[in-house]
């Protein structure tokens, strides 16, 4: 079962969420005005009454239908990111955008303390979602805490996902024995030592009505990742309006990580665990502050892990080289159908 696409300007649908932030709502509508194919928008009720929010896109059912992209953001991120790769990747058959459990218009559950209880929570949702859905099977796609979260879900339910796809995935690698100091800058060190008791996105709240100045100040990069869609603080404002809620997947996030960004339960230890049969791709950006070691790690053990380094662009990958991203997914999904 694939959502029916509706106007992008129908009702939002399904549930009666309990959280809505009215300015995060209207600045995910302006972000997604950009796109011209038409999507349907929806809450989709899960367990214990939470919710996850969801923009589906889907082609003419073919005779033999792809399986469905699912997109997962990275952290502080949200479903209007994907807003310069919707049109072009939704192409080629269905795709789904959805907000994690605990981040944008999902719900602001209450996550546990313990990391590996946090990542079960996150895994569940995803798994109800799913089925709620109805998808028998996806390929799925992850950038940043999305990718360690997409390698944990096919670890769980394998038999679900016909590809995994990890964008610049953030967790893979264990911290090390005596990290080199020397190549985290003075300035992440300074808020780490800050911060720490903190979320890690606690001063863009902290600043109050002061946070988007703030946010388009230290993040002025967005503006430009996007400037071919937009040309004032859209951006900006969407991601401020993102992470000015109650903290709540953020505050798993912080659970899940030690000092400088380490998972406490690296998903390098446990991605060899992948079934053989599910093809496992790594995107990178080559002006990325994260390396393609991790991915090159395992293809040690699994020669035929893909590695793509997508030229001139960063951590973002997706909003920083668009075009070169996308034929890179839509190239991929191409071999999917061809091996169904």
């Amino acid at each position: 079962m694939v959502a029916t696409p509706s106007r992008h300007h129908a009702k939002d649908g399904g549930g009666d969420p309990t959280y809505q932030g009215a300015e995060l709502k209207d600045a995910e509508e302006k972000m997604l005005k950009s796109i011209k194919q038409p999507f349907s928008k929806q809450h989709v009720k899960i367990s214990d009454g939470n919710y996850l929010w969801t923009i589906a896109f889907s082609t003419q059912v073919q005779d033999r239908p792809t399986p469905p992209l699912v997109l997962l953001h990275g952290f502080g991120g949200g479903v209007a990111l994907w807003a310069q790769n919707l049109d072009s990747l939704s192409s080629s058959g269905p795709v789904y955008a959805l907000d994690l459990l605990g981040f944008g218009r999902s719900s602001h559950t209450q996550f546990s303390p313990d990391p590996e209880g946090a990542e079960e929570q996150f895994v569940t949702a995803l798994e109800a979602w799913r089925e709620k859905v109805g998808l028998e099977e996806m390929v799925l796609l992850g950038h940043n805490l999305g990718g360690y979260l997409s390698a944990a879900y096919t670890l769980k339910y394998p038999h679900r996902v016909k590809h995994l796809l990890l964008v610049e995935p953030w967790g893979f690698p264990a911290r090390p024995e005596n990290p080199n100091h020397g190549s985290i800058p003075v300035w992440i060190r300074a808020m780490g030592a800050v911060m720490s008791p903190f979320n890690p996105l606690a001063g863009l709240r902290l600043a109050g009505p002061l946070g988007p100045m703030l946010l388009q100040t230290i993040r002025s990069d967005f503006k430009q990742k996007y400037s071919s869609v937009f040309d004032d603080n859209t951006v900006s404002d969407y991601i401020y309006h993102l992470n000015a809620q109650a903290p709540s997947g953020e505050t798993a996030f912080k659970n899940m990580t030690i000092p400088y960004g380490w998972a406490k339960r690296p998903m390098l230890d446990r991605i060899g665990q992948v079934q053989a049969d599910i093809p496992i791709s790594f995107i990178y950006g080559s002006r990325s502050s994260i390396d393609s070691d991790s991915g090159y790690a395992l293809k040690l053990s699994r020669p035929d892990v893909e590695i793509t380094v997508i030229r001139g662009a960063g951590h973002y990958v997706f909003a920083d080289q668009p075009d070169d991203f996308n034929q890179t997914i839509l190239n991929i999904l191409a071999r999917t159908e061809q091996n169904s």
